[in-house]
């Protein structure tokens, strides 16, 4: 029998931090929104706000594909933290059939330290 791949992922709408579960789970990496406060003002003061808002929508579409890509080599995730960001991308997974085998869960938390992401996962595929 195989080792499940699992993953958790602790994400806003600008930041993701992947923390891969074994016996001590240690954090991978970070996946950033590229779109920084700068280029939204200067999108907004040379080419109007209806241009800044498809901007911002197709770099969120950006973030979003490249935290898909990652897991895609899982088997197991579960997609955490403040916002509605883990259920935007829950729901982006959903709808593509390539994530139809990977066990996704969703939970709601609070802003969290490194620690207590690394411990909230660790806890969560634990009980699992």
């Amino acid at each position: 029998m195989t080792t499940q791949k699992k993953i958790g992922i602790w994400m806003d709408h600008a930041n993701a931090h992947l923390i891969e579960f074994s016996t001590d789970p240690a954090t991978l990496d970070n996946v950033e929104l590229k779109y920084t406060h700068e280029e939204k003002e200067e999108t907004l003061m040379s080419k109007g706000e209806h241009v800044m808002h498809n901007k911002e929508q197709q770099q969120q579409g950006e973030y979003y594909k490249s935290i898909a890509e990652i897991i895609k080599n899982y088997q197991e995730v579960i997609l955490f933290g403040p916002t509605d960001a883990k259920v935007e991308l829950s729901n982006l997974l959903k709808e593509d059939h390539h994530f139809d085998k990977i066990k996704i869960s969703v939970e709601t938390t609070q802003k969290m330290s490194e620690n207590q992401m690394k411990a909230f996962v660790k806890d969560f595929f634990s009980k699992n």
